[in-house]
């Protein structure tokens, strides 16, 4: 008897150790170690992609893109600025893990001149993407109708675009607007005629009106100080969105970077020295944010010329004193790795992970402004690599993505949905660069790095897509976030699809914290797959794509 004790004893345990490797499995794995870098290969002109952003001056900065899915099959279309040269926007008809294939759509609606960025939204709640056309000139409005076709709406919403440098744009939703306010950077002043007066223009807020239907006369955000980015963000995690702006010290002498308080129903106004701000000079030109730490508040990276910042905050979310740590985190990217020992010259930036191994990585988009001879002219892209410790190591060469072309905007986005992120670049004077991810396989057999989710948010009423949420992902003891916001990069960003790589996990769990703050439920999700989070709903919708 005491055999057979022992015997079911030791049958016991050893069912109790199969369920803890299998709970183990399921969610205590995840991102243990750090990949190295996927490879990619350049398939601009084979995927039927031929644009150029061009143009002299007034079109120096800007060149930005915008990645986004106007017709409804799940794959991010594009629509690139084109400066001098008229946008153009791209049907993607990529095959489902194959090479890239690209349509141009000829249409006078979107094939505007003297474009320099672009952001794609869900304005007005219909499920369909619309456009944010920055311009040298008036800003447009486009809305979407569906299978790529748009219709200008400045008209429609009350907009007026003005006749200013725009070269920069963010949108959060306040209260129970039906229209999103929108925030636009502006560069230098123009007169009437469209000559520089030598100025910084005045920053823009639009608002909608008390009928909620049109946007009001805008507020000025001033002073402002030659605007490239600007992003909101609840930089906080008090539930409100505040306005960062990224500005280009080459023009002002007493300006600075900023930070404007935005809460509902209050008058936009600059965080203080007494609050906690504390001046900062650089030629601004991208921001990018994402929360690096693990505390859920977001680090933000600053593109410049030989002087790139990540700043976290120094003493928690009490106030917005910020410390620099890109030479602590191996972020600073000031010169070349390769081509050229002069400063670099930085403009998009973005957090994503290539590699799909749980830990974020960085791109940066470089490029000489025109013909500086004190900064760098063979220029190449970064690509550093997030590590377990919480540092990056570039890895571009390794990852085949040197290139000498004078880069400005640029997205990371699965363009055929395998899983792995792409890269598409905006050069001046160039054609763009579009990169298929093969992950650590060759062009004739791509092969999968790691587990990855991609996520897309829905709720009812006007913010359809829930722009100011925060997605948490549960992987093993580890919760990986994202703020979901319009704005930031440089001239250009993204809406679709959000990323997450999860290193090597089975299943993962997700929950949204929504943008009044209410946080939804923890919900299984299989790895390798899309899926969407309704709020409300007690499981995800997992979505699948078609063949082509």
């Amino acid at each position: 008897m005491a055999r057979v004790a022992l015997l079911a004893a030791g049958v016991a345990i050893a069912l109790i150790a199969i369920l803890v490797l299998a709970v183990t499995r399921t969610w205590s794995s995840g991102p243990v170690a750090a990949l190295g870098p996927p490879r990619f290969v350049e398939e601009s002109a084979a995927a039927g992609i031929d644009h150029t952003y061009d143009g002299e001056f007034t079109f120096f900065v800007g060149g930005g893109v915008a990645a986004f899915d106007c017709s409804d099959d799940g794959k991010p279309d594009l629509y690139f600025a084109g400066g001098s040269n008229p946008a153009g926007l791209y049907l993607n008809q990529s095959m489902v893990g194959g090479e890239f294939r690209f349509e141009k759509v000829p249409d006078p609606v979107t094939d505007l001149t003297a474009v320099t960025g672009a952001y794609p939204l869900d304005f007005d709640g219909d499920d369909l993407a619309d456009l944010a056309v920055l311009r040298l000139g008036e800003n447009v409005l486009l809305r979407g109708l569906g299978q790529c076709r748009f219709e200008r709406a400045n008209e429609a919403w009350g907009f007026d675009g003005g006749n200013v440098w725009t070269a920069a744009f963010s949108a959060k939703w306040e209260g129970s607007a039906a229209l999103p306010t929108f925030a636009f950077g502006n560069y230098l002043e123009l007169t009437e005629l469209g000559n520089l007066t030598g100025a910084c223009s005045a920053n823009e807020l639009l608002r909608p009106n008390e009928a909620g239907v049109a946007y009001g006369p805008p507020f000025e955000l001033t002073p402002g100080w030659c605007s490239l980015s600007i992003l909101f963000s609840d930089w906080d995690r008090s539930g409100r969105s505040d306005l960062r702006i990224s500005n280009d010290r080459e023009y002002y002498i007493i300006g600075e970077e900023q930070l404007w308080r935005v809460a509902d129903g209050e008058s936009p106004r600059l965080y203080t020295r007494a609050e906690g701000w504390n001046k900062l000079q650089i030629h601004g030109m991208g921001i990018a944010s994402h929360d690096l730490t693990g505390d859920g508040l977001p680090e933000v990276f600053l593109t410049s010329q030989g002087d790139n910042k990540l700043q976290t905050l120094a003493d928690g979310p009490d106030q917005p004193s910020y410390t620099d740590i890109a030479i602590r985190r191996g972020t600073l990217a000031y010169r070349p790795y390769t081509g050229d020992l002069r400063p670099s010259t930085a403009w998009h930036a973005e957090f994503q992970d290539v590699n799909n191994d749980g830990f974020v990585d960085l791109f940066i988009a470089k490029g000489n402004v025109e013909a500086q001879t004190d900064y760098a002219v063979n220029d190449p892209n970064n690509l550093l690599l997030g590590q377990a410790d919480g540092t990056f190591n570039e890895s571009a060469e390794e990852a085949g993505l040197v290139d000498f072309a004078r880069a400005r905007g640029a997205a990371l986005a699965d363009f055929n949905l395998d899983g792995m992120l792409d890269l598409v670049v905006v050069n001046r004077r160039q054609n763009i660069n579009l990169w298929r991810s093969l992950g650590s396989g060759e062009a004739a057999q791509p092969a999968p790095m790691g587990d990855w989710i991609g996520v897309r948010l829905q709720q009812a009423g006007p913010n359809r897509h829930a722009i100011g949420s925060w997605i948490e992902v549960r992987v093993g003891s580890r919760i990986l976030r994202r703020e979901v916001t319009i704005g930031g990069g440089h001239a250009g960003g993204q809406f679709g699809w959000i990323h997450f790589g999860l290193g090597d996990s089975d299943q993962v769990q997700v929950r949204v914290q929504w943008p009044d703050g209410e946080t939804g439920p923890w919900l299984k999700m299989p790895t390798n797959q899309f899926a969407t989070v309704e709020r409300g709903a007690s499981e995800v919708q997992i979505w699948l794509p078609s063949g082509n």
